[in-house]
């Protein structure tokens, strides 16, 4: 193989191994259980002392089996997530865990994971899911989901569950690739945005009247995270 191929073939291994990490870095030692209380501000946390490591830094007594309380969520739902901050152990190891319960047309609503691809699981009842790819297309995929049923959403895309039974909630497990995925949930970061982006910016996007905008940006837009 000439000098130039085995270059080339170099290049190419490098840029798979970029994509193939393209969420969390991989892990140089067998765990890295988070410092949360080191000064030291690094992409992450800091290790703590592996002698001072011990079984409940791997632990953590969630409830996710326990329902959670919908009804003062203006959007029906509430997300239980288990990160790095929740449970240290998590630390390094690119994964997350998160219970989302939803009341009786109650809806995860529009948002993305910057730093994640999320699965999920419906544990009980039914949900109508779906995301949206980038430009120029925004093709929509979405489907019902019932008990069991599992769907994924790629990194990044803007995506939604809804319970669409009006007598019956529903509850969701997701795992999602990053001890840290982020939550930009769209409506709350255009229109809640503190201090607020102008209303001549977003009249001109969303092809409104300012007033409408105004209006919009008068609303109390709540976090559904508990």
């Amino acid at each position: 193989m000439a000098p130039s191929s085995y270059f080339l073939l170099a290049v190419l291994l490098a840029l798979v191994a970029c994509l193939g990490n393209a969420s969390d870095p991989s892990p140089l030692q067998d765990f890295c259980v988070a410092d949360k209380h080191s000064p030291v501000k690094v992409n992450g946390f800091v290790c703590k002392d592996p002698m001072a490591v011990n079984a409940d830094d791997f632990f953590k007594a969630a409830n996710l089996d326990k329902p959670k309380n919908t009804k003062d969520s203006k959007v029906g739902s509430i997300v239980t997530l288990i990160n790095a901050m929740e449970l240290p152990g998590l630390n390094t190891l690119g994964i997350s865990l998160a219970r989302i319960d939803y009341a009786p047309l109650g809806e995860n609503p529009p948002h993305t994971h910057p730093r994640a691809t999320e699965i999920l699981t419906v544990l009980e009842g039914t949900l109508y899911v779906g995301f949206v790819t980038s430009n120029p297309n925004n093709t929509l995929f979405a489907k019902v989901l019932n008990k069991g049923d599992v769907f994924v959403f790629p990194q990044g895309l803007i995506h939604f569950q809804f319970n669409p039974i009006h007598d019956k909630p529903a509850v969701a497990l997701a795992g999602l690739s990053s001890q840290n995925p982020g939550a930009i949930t769209i409506a709350n970061a255009v229109f809640g945005s503190k201090p607020p982006i102008s209303d001549d910016v977003l009249a001109k996007a969303f092809q409104v009247e300012k007033g409408t905008i105004d209006w919009l940006q008068a609303q109390f837009w709540q976090d559904n995270h508990n």
